[in-house]
C-alpha cells in the first residue's frame, strides 16, 4: 500500500473510489482541473430556488450510497422523493397520459391502443436475438414489444435517461440489465419475475423499485461531503498537460495557476470524460485515442423555471413528463422538481427543469438561444396550460452532456480492457465505463477500487 495513486478528476466517480481507497490505507492524491468538486454536479439556490444543473437525483440502486452518505456524515441531510412524484406522464397527441405501473392501469391506459396491448402479451413467446452485441435498443424493443410500444414508452425512456436515440444506442452496452433478461431468462416478463429473487440476495435494488434520492442543497453536496473528507489528498486548479512513462511509473505534468509541476506515481485512475482522456493517453496508443475520441456526447441545455403555482393549470400530481419523438417538440420532457422534493421553490411557487437538445435533436442548438427559449415555453406552457411568463428562469448548456453508448460500443469496451492490459497501472472509469447514473458511478467506483487494490497486491 506504499505505492502511489493519482486519480484524475474529482467529480462523483473520482471521488467515491479515491474514498474507498482512502479507507483501504492507499497513498491517493487527486487532481481537479476546476476550483470545486463534483464535475457535473452543479447545485445553486437562488431567490428560494435550487437547481442542479446536472444530475437531478439519484436512485438507491446500490447500498453503497447510504454507506458513502454515513460514513461522510451527510446521512441527515439525504431526502427522498415524494410518493406524489411516482407518477410519471408521457405526452401523446397533446395530453399528458400517466404512465401505467401495474396490470389493471395498463389495461385502461389510453397512452396505448389495443392492438399494441395484445401485442405485448406475445413477448414471453419471443426467441432470443442472434447477434445483439450489434442491436440497437430501437430494434431490441421493436422486436419484442412492438413498434408502439418503442414510440410511447421506450423512445421517450431513453431521452429522459441518455438525451439519447433508441436507434443508435446499443441495448447490450447501454441496457445490460435488459439484454441480460433476454439472454439470460429468455424474455423481458419471464426476466423480470425471475431476476427480482436475484436481486434480492445481491441487496440491490432494480431502477423501477428503487428509492430517488438527493440532499437538502442539491446533489452537489454528495460529492462537496466526501471531498471534506479527503481534502488533504485533492489538488484543485490543477490541469493535467501531459502523461510520460518513467522507468517503472508515470509522470503527470500538471499546470497550476500558470506553474507546471512534475507528479511521478506508480498508478493512474482516470475518471475524466473521455474526449479529454484521449489527449493525454493517446500518446501511449494512437487506436485508444481514436476509440476515446469516438464516444459522442451529445449537447443538452438545461432549464430551470420557476412559475407562480396559481398560474399553471395542469395538477401538479406527478415526477414530470417525457415526450415521445414522434410529437415534434423542442424539448425531452420536464421535471417537476418542486413536486418530486419539496423545498425545491419558495411558498405558493413551483419549479420546473426541462431538458433540450441531446443526440435526438441536437440541431436544435443552430437557433438562437433567445428563440429557442422562446419555442420552448410557448410550448411548455400549452402541455402545462400555463397563463403567465415564468418569474424565475435559468439555464446550462452543456455542450458534451452525457456519453452515448452507441452500436459498437463493445469494441470500445473491449480496447479499454486491451490497453489497460498493455499498460499496467493506468486504469480507465468515470461514466463512460460501467453506466452513466449515479448509482451506476458509486457502484463502479468499488469495483474499480478493488481492481487497483488487486493490482498493487498482486505487485508485492
Amino acid at each position: 500500500m506504499n505505492k502511489k495513486i493519482v486519480i484524475l478528476g474529482a467529480g462523483i466517480s473520482g471521488l467515491s473510489t479515491a474514498y474507498w481507497l482512502h479507507k483501504a490505507g492507499c497513498d491517493v492524491t487527486i487532481l481537479e482541473k476546476n476550483a470545486q468538486p463534483g464535475g457535473a454536479m452543479i447545485s445553486r439556490n437562488i431567490d428560494g430556488f435550487m437547481i442542479d444543473y446536472g444530475p437531478n437525483s439519484g436512485l438507491e440502486t446500490s447500498p453503497l450510497i447510504r454507506k458513502i452518505a454515513e460514513e461522510t456524515g451527510l446521512s441527515d441531510q439525504m431526502i427522498y422523493a415524494n410518493e406524489e412524484g411516482n407518477k410519471r406522464y408521457i405526452l401523446r397527441n397533446g395530453l399528458l397520459h400517466a404512465l401505467p405501473t401495474n396490470p389493471p392501469a395498463f389495461f385502461k391506459t389510453k397512452l396505448f391502443s389495443g392492438k399494441a396491448k395484445l401485442r405485448l402479451m406475445l413477448e414471453p413467446f419471443i426467441g432470443k436475438s442472434d447477434d445483439g452485441y450489434y442491436q440497437s435498443i430501437a430494434q431490441f424493443v421493436r422486436r419484442r414489444l412492438g413498434q408502439e410500444f418503442l414510440d410511447y414508452a421506450i423512445n421517450p425512456f431513453v431521452a429522459g435517461v441518455f438525451a439519447g436515440n433508441p436507434d443508435d444506442l446499443s441495448v447490450k452496452s447501454a441496457f445490460p440489465k435488459l439484454y441480460r433478461l433476454e439472454e439470460v431468462y429468455g424474455g423481458l416478463i419471464k426476466g423480470m419475475i425471475k431476476g427480482a429473487r436475484e436481486r434480492k440476495r445481491s441487496a440491490e435494488k432494480s431502477k423501477q423499485n428503487a428509492k430517488m434520492f438527493s440532499f437538502k442543497n442539491g446533489m452537489q453536496s454528495f460529492p462537496e461531503k466526501i471531498s471534506s473528507v479527503l481534502k488533504e489528498n485533492i489538488h484543485y486548479n490543477a490541469c493535467v498537460k501531459s502523461i510520460i512513462k518513467v522507468g517503472n511509473q508515470y509522470q503527470l505534468n500538471y499546470l497550476v495557476t500558470n506553474n507546471m509541476t512534475e507528479l511521478k506515481t506508480d498508478i493512474i485512475l482516470s475518471t475524466i470524460p473521455s474526449y479529454i482522456a484521449a489527449d493525454l493517453f493517446g500518446d501511449f496508443d494512437g487506436t485508444l485515442r481514436n476509440h476515446l475520441k469516438a464516444v459522442y456526447y451529445p449537447p443538452v441545455m438545461v432549464l430551470y423555471l420557476g412559475y407562480n403555482k396559481k398560474a399553471i393549470g395542469q395538477p401538479l400530481d406527478g415526477f414530470g413528463f417525457l415526450i415521445p419523438q414522434k410529437e415534434k417538440r423542442s424539448f425531452l420532457g420536464a421535471i417537476w422538481s418542486s413536486v418530486i422534493f419539496k423545498e425545491r421553490a419558495p411558498e405558493n411557487s413551483a419549479a420546473f427543469t426541462l431538458f433540450i437538445g441531446g443526440a435526438r435533436s441536437p440541431e436544435l442548438f443552430q437557433l438562437p438561444k433567445d428563440e429557442l427559449i422562446k419555442k420552448v415555453l410557448t410550448e411548455f406552457h400549452e402541455i402545462m396550460k400555463i397563463k403567465e411568463d415564468p418569474v424565475f428562469l435559468e439555464n446550462m448548456l452543456w455542450e458534451k452532456a452525457i456519453p452515448q453508448y452507441n452500436i459498437g460500443y463493445i469494441e470500445h469496451e473491449r480496447y479499454f480492457e486491451k490497453f489497460e492490459e498493455q499498460n499496467p497501472g493506468i486504469f480507465l472509469s468515470g461514466n463512460y465505463r460501467g453506466g452513466i447514473s449515479v448509482g451506476d458511478c458509486i457502484k463502479n467506483s468499488e469495483l474499480v477500487s478493488n481492481k487497483v487494490i488487486q493490482f498493487l497486491n498482486n505487485k508485492t
